[in-house]
């Protein structure tokens, strides 16, 4: 088992391919995408369920070196454009040697 970073993005659908293409130019290359979210934001006004598109939650991992990166590349899109991202620790089972391979 080794330590990698969680990255748990819910934005518009209008932007994935956007935030899609800067996870991958920070060296993310694996996600998985749940399409027309629904539910009620953190802060006041921020129903996920009124907006005229559907909404996306994107999760993805990477190793801990390149979270940085990471939220330098998605932080301008979430600003410019709206949505939320998590970034947590979690625990990977599978090998390093496995990883490496992807």
């Amino acid at each position: 088992m080794h330590l990698v970073k969680k990255i748990e993005i819910i934005a518009n659908s209008f932007e994935l391919g956007k935030i899609l293409e800067n996870l991958d130019k920070s060296g993310v290359y694996g996600h998985a995408v749940i399409r027309n979210v629904a539910g009620k934001g953190l802060r006041d006004g921020e129903d996920l369920d009124m907006t005229m598109l559907d909404n996306v939650y994107i999760i993805a991992f990477c190793m801990p070196e390149h979270i940085k990166t990471v939220a330098e590349n998605v932080r301008p899109l979430l600003n410019k454009f709206g949505g939320t991202c998590y970034i947590s620790d979690v625990m990977e089972i599978r090998s390093i040697k496995c990883i490496a391979s992807l």
